[in-house]
């Protein structure tokens, strides 16, 4: 009787799975990069455009996956996300078989960030839809969590599939799970309008808590058309109108460019910095992801507790972030300890704080524009990962130019800094963003003519 009640937990549990997917397939190459890069020989230069080749495509699709996601809804644009992402994955495998290597993953590696793309600004309209104002804390932080679940499973799986293996069934194995996922995702997501065991009840608790029921499978509403062929209808350039948007816009790279050094680096640097080997960094890597977990799961409750305490969006999202972001700092104290537990325990603590100030999600569904859900999710997400682009590169530069990662880890320990200050003197108060209607131009003539 409770889970019949509580049919949302399951759409975000099926939306969590799927970032966790996204999440595992675009850190196969930092599992694999080893065994790879020998056997391939490719250099760390190398290696960091192919980190990176991944981040430009994703970040240049995601405002069309933002802009299709409102026209096709979540449902479509997931599952064919999923199958394509997939087949890409497990092509990476046979890499070797091409006369250039290299130049074969770079493009693969592009096409897998293509069509990852529309997996954030799905899951900001599934989280809108589908969660009052007072639960998406706790939505959007179980969301976010998928990413340090993903790294905390599939690291130790991936590690231990190419000690076992070799490199190549790493992109295989990965591959083919995703396709059995876009499988489950097309049987078992519905809109809330249109889901078959979704109770009257649970549906007026959630309309009533502010969640938007009745956005449609596809399209934006009644009013699509309409807005379609409005030439004063909202755009991209509108949410830069706003200070509170383009903050957390900021911010979101700075966060993300945190998480870039755990999803493509942080394996190397156990197995070059720390002389582990692949099948040990595999295990020992999933430790700060555990904690990363922690942390992001614990933050969307406190903050939904916050707000509860307060009635303050603002301090219910902000007070968390800047505990969280302020702890990533420890990273760079990985620079002056010899132990190796000394060091899983600083990148931990990171990780962990990088999980508690992780709530952009949250605060996207809480102020994106009604009529530009997915979009605003999709320019948030695309900023955000433009550290994605920068991030790897410059380790890998880091790396040639100094033979050590005492600088790339300074480097990405201070961007938790810069979200902060981000916040607090860029974000002002956290509410929803209203784009009024630009007034036509002849109506502004009439109007001071009659002046």
């Amino acid at each position: 009787m409770y889970f019949r009640n509580h049919q949302r937990y399951f759409i975000l549990a099926l939306i969590t799975i799927v970032l966790a997917f996204s999440t595992g397939d675009r850190a196969t190459l930092s599992v694999a990069g080893a065994g790879m890069s020998k056997e391939l020989g490719l250099t760390p230069v190398q290696m960091g455009w192919l980190f990176s080749s991944f981040a430009w495509a994703y970040v240049l699709a995601h405002i069309p996956a933002g802009w299709l996601v409102d026209k096709l809804g979540a449902k479509r644009t997931v599952i064919g996300g999923l199958v394509l992402w997939s087949l890409c994955t497990m092509f990476m495998g046979a890499a070797g078989w091409f006369a250039s290597a290299f130049a074969a993953l770079l493009v693969l590696r592009f096409l897998l960030g293509t069509f990852e793309a529309p997996v954030g600004p799905a899951s900001a309209r599934v989280i809108a839809a589908w969660f009052p104002a007072a639960e998406r804390g706790m939505a959007g932080a179980i969301f976010n969590s998928a990413q340090y679940v993903s790294l905390a499973f599939f690291t130790p799986l991936m590690g231990w599939l190419d000690h076992k293996f070799g490199w190549e069934h790493v992109f295989s194995v990965m591959g083919g799970l995703g396709l059995l996922l876009a499988l489950l995702w097309s049987r078992t997501y519905h809109v809330p309008t249109e889901h078959p065991k979704l109770t009257k009840d649970e549906f007026e608790l959630m309309r009533a808590g502010g969640a938007l029921v009745e956005l449609p499978a596809s399209g934006t509403g009644g009013t699509a058309k309409a807005v379609a062929k409005d030439p004063n209808a909202p755009g991209i350039l509108d949410l830069f109108r706003s200070r509170m948007l383009s903050g957390i816009f900021l911010a979101q790279y700075c966060i993300t460019a945190i998480t870039w050094f755990f999803v493509s680096w942080f394996p190397t640097y156990l197995v070059k910095e720390r002389g582990m080997t692949i099948l040990t960094a595999g295990f020992v890597a999933s430790i700060p992801a555990i904690a990363g977990f922690l942390g992001g799961v614990s933050t969307g409750f406190i903050s939904d507790w916050l707000l509860k305490r307060t009635g303050s969006l603002t301090i219910a999202r902000k007070v968390p972030t800047t505990i969280g972001l302020l702890l990533t700092a420890a990273m760079i104290g990985c620079n002056y300890v010899e132990s190796d537990a000394l060091v899983i325990a600083l990148m931990s603590l990171a990780f962990f704080g990088k999980g508690f100030g992780s709530l952009g999600w949250t605060i996207v569904a809480d102020t994106a524009p009604r009529q530009m859900i997915g979009l605003t999710g999709g320019v948030f997400n695309a900023i955000g990962n433009t550290a994605g682009i920068t991030t790897p590169v410059v380790i890998g530069y880091i790396l040639s130019a100094t033979g050590s990662f005492q600088g790339a880890l300074v480097y990405v320990g201070l961007h938790g800094m810069v979200a902060v200050a981000s916040y607090w003197l860029i974000v002002g108060r956290i509410e929803r963003f209203e784009i009024k209607p630009r007034v036509p131009a002849d109506l502004i003539k009439v109007a001071s003519v009659q002046g």
